[in-house]
């Protein structure tokens, strides 16, 4: 279906719109960020993962957007599956290059190198060029959000605006054996207090005069701005699958009810078990199976139906593009990054 179709389609449904993409980690970027050795010969997972993800999908008529990582496009190892995407009819958005979480903290010119050598490699390997960016760990900056601009890029989705990103990340280092040195260049990992400030429905960053920048939160429960992307569901499923149920609920009828249109967040892990991928076994969740998951999963995505037409990032940033009354925050006024 062509994108004016989908449009037009849209704007006869009732149901307002929500946005699915899916951050295309791979195993060795999870490795690195974790500081474990090995991740440097860029052990993968997308050639089970893809076809995998591909088949849900087409079973539930979803469409959706993969943010890739650079450094997988580059690989020829990885062109026939990444090319697989566009063939199924998705879409693809750019994850930056070596997926390095700390990126906020990078000068101008190594932040413009990592977009552009990821896109380039996107582009060369679907045939696609992204105009969506969404930073590793949830990283962004001000200098970021200036470069993807001049670049042409459609809308950012970097926030996720919750108050709980230090105890995640509290967590994660717990979980790891980091030196002083790299907690320090992780310290930005899952945001700070702070962005729990962050609006939860989509707005424009104002970058100059008359310059802005789409922004496409990941949703958060309106009000109470905790989580519920499918890596949070999943958590929660494992103390009680009717708790998890009434709090998916809960924060879609808030989404509703406040008129927030939900980005909904997957990652490769939401759908793939330690028993598939044994040496992830100390990522959160990693002890449920890929079967179980994937069940889980597709009951997520039809609750989700029920309330919202399901589109990917592009198609959702347009038709907010159109719209009236998006809120405009000046980036100038915010610390540069997410601390």
């Amino acid at each position: 279906m062509e994108p004016i179709e989908r449009i037009q389609q849209i704007k006869q449904d009732a149901k307002p719109l929500a946005s699915i993409s899916l951050d295309l980690d791979n195993q060795w970027s999870y490795m690195k960020t974790h500081g474990d050795p090995g991740w440097e010969s860029f052990p993968s997972y997308l050639n089970i993962f893809i076809p995998h993800v591909l088949d849900v999908l087409e079973r539930l008529n979803l469409k959706v957007t993969f943010f890739i990582v650079g450094q997988d496009a580059a690989l020829d190892k990885n062109r026939e599956v990444l090319s697989a995407l566009i063939k199924r009819g998705h879409e693809v958005g750019n994850h930056s290059f070596n997926h390095e979480p700390w990126l906020h903290l990078y000068e101008q010119e190594k932040i413009k190198k990592e977009i552009l050598e990821a896109e380039d490699h996107i582009i060369r390997v679907t045939g696609q060029k992204p105009i969506g960016f969404r930073g590793p760990g949830f990283s962004w900056s001000s200098s970021l959000l200036k470069i993807l601009m001049k670049n042409h890029y459609l809308y950012d989705a970097s926030t996720l605006p919750t108050y709980i990103g230090p105890l995640a990340r509290m967590y994660y280092f717990w979980t790891s054996s980091f030196t002083k040195e790299e907690k320090s260049q992780r310290n930005g990992l899952f945001g700070g207090f702070r962005d729990g400030f962050k609006p939860v429905k989509p707005y424009f960053w104002k970058l100059g005069s008359n310059e802005k920048l789409l922004e496409i939160p990941v949703t958060t429960m309106p009000v109470f701005k905790t989580p519920f992307h499918l890596s949070y569901l999943l958590y929660l499923s494992r103390f009680s699958l009717g708790f998890m149920s009434l709090y998916l609920k809960t924060a879609l009828n808030l989404c509703r009810v406040t008129g927030t249109t939900p980005s909904f967040l997957l990652h490769p892990l939401d759908l793939v078990g330690g028993d598939q991928i044994p040496e992830l076994s100390f990522f959160p969740g990693m002890d449920v199976s890929g079967a179980q998951k994937s069940e889980l999963f597709e009951t997520v995505l039809k609750e989700l139906k029920k309330r919202f037409t399901l589109v990917n990032m592009s198609t959702h940033a347009k038709q907010l593009l159109g719209k009236n009354g998006l809120r405009t925050i000046s980036v100038e006024s915010k610390t540069d990054g997410r601390r």
